[in-house]
């Protein structure tokens, strides 16, 4: 007799359920692909453990995005600044359709990802293609479209990929004051669910300890408010994902396992150099230099074909992305020459672009690369539903909230053979060098290849 209910064990969430009609998603092609592209790509290489996949991220993200939808959308959690202006919620077969949507919108939200996830997107798919995008063009794809309208209520592809990717990857769309904050439970900067749960897998897997926080008392507390006061005042009406007064330690617990995870996880100077040396690697293998958009084509690029090929590459000298394979298998990483310091900063912001252009006039281009990342979102905010019934801003809230530091990095890496010389070379001429100002006249391609701008999560991890 055929199971109507299967349950996946989970080292975070211990059981993750699926009905019958979702596990036919789950067992489909670009679910499945996931299970061959690593969560955190190479940096198992600095953390043993960190060989977790995709796969179980999704199911996970699944499983929180249902519990969240079931908490914010209850009769009894609807904030009477909001109910009006989510009539369809009133209707139970509503609610239990965009239930089903908001988990199969979770569980897709990564298939678009390239091997080893993050690792130099921006370089290694064709211009205007992101992962998100290529995430809508799988969900939108006979296969997964036919699964969809199998469902029991027939799902709608397009309400899926809205939901999984939000209307900033998908500004063509339309979207409802209820479809905006659906996407908000998956891929919101506060509060999304893809987050929490890259966060407590990616900080179990490392052996970090800072990734944790409170999950359950922080969804137990999550409700769609109307903005405070003081954001009406400023013209903004939409209704977002906030949290109850009871529940505001736990979201300064996240945003603090968040910055944790980025400084001491995301951003380590030697995952960021393997990063480096895999996509150098990745352009000289790739016939075309990019990978294919094609549905059919992209499902076939896992991690595995790169890592046979690295290795097969790394024993050959006249193989394609030699140097890039055999520094990655044998452990040979550019090393650190110069980071983000306070003091050079000061005498000149661009501190890390002029270290980077003299550093390879002294010692070559190919020896010498630079990685940086500043955030791209100011300080993230959220309404807090107080114990008086009023709403503030946790900025206006939170002493944490309001200084939690935002993470960011700049590195100068240079060939290992080099790094003595080098730091010696740095040290004598550092005041010459950061009194320079503008960028020149240098080639385009020194430009935007001597500096990969690929952080981490989004969603970056």
């Amino acid at each position: 007799m055929r199971k109507i209910s299967h349950e996946f064990r989970d080292p975070i969430h211990t059981f993750i359920h699926a009905y019958d009609e979702e596990r036919a998603v789950i067992d489909s092609v670009p679910v499945q692909r996931l299970r061959h592209i690593h969560q955190l790509a190479m940096t198992f290489l600095v953390y043993p453990g960190a060989t977790h996949r995709r796969f179980e991220h999704s199911l996970g993200v699944m499983d929180l995005a249902g519990r969240v939808y079931d908490i914010v959308t209850h009769p009894d959690n609807l904030h009477p600044g909001v109910r009006d202006l989510f009539p369809e919620l009133r209707d139970d077969s509503v609610r239990l359709y965009w239930r089903r949507v908001v988990r199969m919108a979770a569980l897709c939200h990564d298939i678009g990802h390239l091997p080893f996830s993050h690792a130099a997107e921006r370089e290694l798919l064709p211009e205007g293609w992101s992962h998100e995008r290529m995430t809508v063009e799988l969900i939108l794809s006979p296969q997964m479209k036919g699964l969809f309208e199998n469902m029991t209520p027939p799902l709608k592809a397009v309400d899926v990929a809205k939901i999984a990717v939000g209307k900033e990857c998908m500004p063509d769309e339309s979207f409802s004051d209820l479809e905006a904050v659906l996407s908000e439970i998956i891929v919101g900067e506060a509060f999304g669910v893809d987050r929490m749960d890259y966060l407590l897998r990616d900080s179990l897997h490392t052996g970090v300890a800072y990734g944790r926080f409170d999950h359950s008392r922080l969804i137990d507390t999550l409700r769609v408010l109307p903005p405070p006061a003081s954001a009406t005042g400023q013209g903004s009406t939409e209704p977002h994902l906030g949290v109850e007064e009871g529940g505001l330690r736990s979201a300064e617990a996240l945003l603090l396992a968040r910055y944790f995870m980025y400084s001491q996880v995301y951003f380590h100077p030697v995952r960021r150099a393997y990063d480096i040396h895999l996509k150098d690697f990745i352009l000289d293998w790739l016939s075309e230099r990019k990978f294919p958009t094609a549905v059919d084509e992209f499902l076939k690029t896992t991690d595995s074909q790169i890592i046979a090929a690295l290795w097969e590459a790394a024993n050959d000298r006249h193989a394609n992305g030699y140097d890039s394979a055999r520094r990655i298998a044998k452990r040979d990483h550019f090393k650190v020459l110069w980071e983000r310091n306070p003091e050079d900063l000061k005498v000149n912001p661009e501190a890390g672009e002029l270290i980077l252009r003299a550093a390879q006039d002294k010692f070559g281009y190919d020896a010498v690369r630079r990685d940086a990342y500043a955030p791209k979102t100011p300080l993230i905010d959220f309404p807090v539903l107080q114990r008086d019934g009023r709403i503030a801003s946790a900025q206006e809230l939170s002493e944490v909230i309001a200084k939690v530091p935002t993470a960011a990095f700049d590195y100068v890496f240079i060939d290992g053979r080099l790094l003595t010389a080098a730091k010696d070379w740095l040290e004598k001429n550092r005041s010459d060098i950061l009194g320079k100002t503008g960028q020149g006249d240098d080639d385009e391609e020194r430009r935007t290849t001597g500096r990969t701008t690929d952080a981490a999560p989004s969603d970056e991890e």
